[in-house]
């Protein structure tokens, strides 16, 4: 079996490739695409896989961009941290779709049932279901994320949307800051993480900071119209509002 992988977080790509190989030893992962531009380019170009195993939510849009630009008709088995996908996927030759982090039983499982598939006129089954799923109409919304996946150690865990107290650049990685004060490793630019997150939640305070309007304790007016905010828990450097910024950030705060 030849299988690509679509997934813009290159420790969950290679966590997600390992996990394949233990699971059925002869498969063959053709490639980890991490964009929608690569996917598109890669199915362009290159013969079929067996199966495509994608994460939803990609750094520069959302992997369905893919399938719309490029007809596709290897099934699909779907990666979201996002349930509202879920109805959409299905309609896109979708076999299965899992939530992140992935559980390799139910990776095992999905498998399985692309396996078991396969062997039972696979085409026709997703005809009838494509076909069923088309007569309703589900409206995707850019949505959030409602966890996040980030290092600790040599392992990965979750970090739920509503823990996280900001997120911090520093030393050209990304950490995730948790309002208890735990900082994790996070594969992802604090402007891809500006793209998923409700503006009504996240502000981006300056190049270092992303921060959730809870973890503000602070705001003081600081030299050239710029703004000092004290953020819980301290970061341990001064978190700066530009002064083209400042009135945003007040409008945000709502102040």
């Amino acid at each position: 079996m030849k299988i690509l992988i679509i997934e813009d977080e290159a420790y969950a790509a290679e966590a997600l490739a390992e996990a394949i190989t233990k699971i059925r030893p002869q498969t063959e992962i053709l490639e980890s695409i991490e964009t929608v531009e690569e996917g598109i380019d890669w199915l362009r170009s290159n013969e079929a896989p067996d199966l495509i195993i994608s994460d939803i939510h990609l750094a520069d849009g959302n992997s369905f961009e893919i399938f719309d630009a490029v007809e596709v008709l290897t099934p699909v088995i779907f990666l979201t941290a996002y349930d509202e996908y879920a109805l959409k996927a299905f309609k896109l030759n979708s076999i299965d779709y899992l939530l992140k982090p992935v559980d390799n039983t139910k990776l095992e499982v999905a498998i399985k049932q692309y396996e078991n598939l396969q062997n039972n006129q696979l085409k026709d089954y997703l005809n009838n279901m494509k076909t069923m799923l088309q007569q309703q109409t589900v409206e995707v919304g850019q949505g959030r994320r409602s966890r996040f996946m980030v290092k600790e150690g040599h392992a990965f865990k979750t970090v739920n949307y509503d823990e996280v107290a900001y997120f911090m650049a520093a030393r050209g990685e990304v950490f995730l800051v948790t309002r208890q004060g735990k900082r994790f490793l996070i594969d992802k630019t604090l402007d891809a993480l500006s793209d998923e997150l409700y503006v009504s939640d996240f502000f981006r305070a300056n190049r270092q900071f992303l921060v959730h309007i809870n973890s503000v304790s602070e705001v003081r007016p600081y030299f050239k119209g710029r703004l000092k905010v004290s953020l819980n828990p301290e970061p341990g450097e001064d978190v700066l509002v530009s002064n083209k910024n400042a009135g945003d950030f007040k409008s945000w705060m709502d102040f």
